[in-house]
């Protein structure tokens, strides 16, 4: 039978999800707790995936509440469809009455048909003018979700969408500044083996740079590796000799 909530219970499911989503600061803990908000106001469901997209269809972050939701998502982003990818791109809510009849994604079908799903439904995370993404939960059971299911779902996610885009935009400038931070301390670290192998070797800066260049195409290791293991002595330069 198709899982329909109880205006009760749906009223305490949107207060239990908001109230998670309202204390949490970072996209990744946000999104794990939607999933898991999700699955508890489904019980009868196998398992709950939330997930993130850029606008050209990319995960910026992802949660799932099984091993089984982890599989199922991973054949979507691998073969570029599934019900996930739909509802995220249309912004619309799909449903899947039975895995093993569905015709719609022949390729994402098979590659799940010897796990156990029979029936899926997946709802866009939709903030104002922006789809974040996609949130779908899986059944062992086929049936077990319609049209009548797709509205308790769709009043869960549009406001816990509406909050994941205020925690993802104060969450943005936290990460760009990590990532600046990496690429600045990856810089400086190649830099720092470029200047040792000009003092060492008496090379000039692009002899210097393309020997390092050489290193990383030798042993199959990024520029940042091979001017560290240079810099704590752990790897030998052309010229160190036996």
């Amino acid at each position: 039978m198709p899982q329909q909530l109880p205006l009760d219970e749906l009223t305490l499911a949107m207060s239990r999800i908001n109230g998670l989503l309202l204390t949490e600061e970072k996209v990744d803990r946000a999104v794990q707790l939607l999933a898991e908000g999700i699955r508890d106001a489904f019980p009868s469901s196998s398992g709950t995936g939330v997930s993130l997209m850029d606008e050209q269809g990319n995960r910026t972050s992802t949660g799932a509440t099984d091993g089984l939701v982890l599989e199922a998502d991973a054949a979507q982003y691998e073969l570029g469809e599934g019900p996930c990818i739909t509802a995220w791109a249309t912004e619309r809510t799909v449903v899947i009455h039975d895995v093993r009849s569905e015709d719609r994604w022949p390729l994402w079908s098979q590659a799940v048909k010897d796990l156990a799903i029979r029936s899926v439904i997946s709802a866009p995370l939709v903030a104002g003018t922006r789809c974040l993404g996609a949130l779908k939960i899986y059944s062992t059971q086929p049936g077990a979700y319609d049209a009548a299911t797709a509205r308790p779902l769709e009043k869960l996610v549009v406001p816990a969408a509406t909050l994941l885009d205020n925690i993802q935009s104060a969450d943005a400038p936290q990460r760009f500044t990590q990532v600046l931070a990496s690429a600045l301390n990856s810089r400086d670290t190649i830099n720092r083996a470029q200047g040792f192998l000009m003092h060492l070797h008496g090379l000039d800066q692009a002899t210097a740079l393309q020997q390092l260049v050489e290193l990383s195409k030798a042993s199959r290791q990024s520029l940042l590796n091979i001017s560290t293991e240079i810099l704590t002595g752990t790897k030998r330069t052309p010229d160190d000799g036996p």
